[in-house]
């Protein structure tokens, strides 16, 4: 089965796992302990990083270590660049009205402020 950087990163564990790793390179048990979860079940979640090539598994001697490969979420940030773009013109786009429509208010509350201090001075 293909499994792609994005089944990687939807677990929340995978991603705790992605972020122990990235600091220092440690060796399964290591990993294991940073968790609640059986070995076993941390051994699953290192396959599907490992089929990802999110880890690289290094033999040294009897222990395996894993080690982050980071450069694989580089799909998942360009992916999402697309999302920040859009957005980020949608939200400018909202200021500037927002900015419009706050304008137009001030100079009819101006404007309002204006004829009734005026109706005062003919009163007078």
């Amino acid at each position: 089965m293909r499994r792609d950087v994005f089944q990687a990163i939807a677990d929340p564990t995978r991603r705790e796992i992605i972020n122990i790793v990235a600091r220092q390179s440690l060796n399964l048990n290591a990993v294991a302990g940073n968790f609640q979860i059986s070995r076993p079940a941390i051994s699953k979640h290192i396959k599907i990083l490992t089929e990802c090539g999110l880890i690289v598994i290094k033999q040294q001697g009897r222990e395996r270590y894993c080690e982050a490969n980071l450069k694989s979420l580089s799909e998942v940030s360009q992916w999402i660049e697309q999302y920040r773009t859009f957005w980020t013109k949608k939200l400018d786009a909202l200021e500037d009205f927002l900015n419009k429509e706050a304008a137009a208010s001030k100079k009819t509350v101006n404007k309002q402020t204006r004829t009734k201090s005026s109706k005062k001075l003919k009163r007078k």
